[in-house]
């Protein structure tokens, strides 16, 4: 089943199930799709691809993370835990994310492969191991390994 078609079918369970967050969270999503659908020039109905939808939701998780820190700096605890769980509900839609020695092999094999051997290239290389990766990997994770592969 597309994933999109997962979202809205989750809403519906989310409704009869009265859950608030995981509601939030999916419908969150589904405005996010319909926006991209817009911005491609398609028609609001139709759906996205997997692929998408996982970068939809990617970006929602960013934004999810930035608030809680932005929440917790402010010391609104009540709006950091609503915006945690609602993460926690779009994580579930990820794959799983690479290991760091996983991570640091492909950083290691893009470095030597690109020949960078001067740190201020570092930017470079980090773009090329997130475009090998294609999102199977935190960009933060990626550029500390990245940084400690220069040391």
């Amino acid at each position: 089943m597309p994933l999109h078609t997962q979202i809205k079918d989750g809403i519906k369970e989310a409704m009869k199930a009265h859950d608030q967050a995981r509601l939030e969270a999916f419908r969150s999503v589904l405005t996010a799709c319909t926006n991209e659908l817009v911005a491609k020039g398609r028609q609001p109905n139709e759906e996205l691809s997997d692929d998408d939808v996982l970068t939809v939701i990617r970006r929602l998780v960013k934004q999810r993370k930035d608030s809680i820190a932005q929440f917790d700096a402010a010391g609104r605890a009540d709006l950091s835990s609503i915006e945690r769980e609602q993460l926690s509900h779009l994580e579930g839609f990820l794959p799983a994310l690479l290991s760091e020695d996983a991570v640091r092999e492909v950083v290691l094999m893009v470095k030597e492969k690109l020949g960078v051997t001067d740190k201020q290239k570092a930017g470079q290389l980090v773009g090329a191991v997130m475009k090998e990766l294609a999102g199977k990997a935190d960009g933060g994770v990626v550029k500390k390994i990245v940084e400690e592969s220069f040391t």
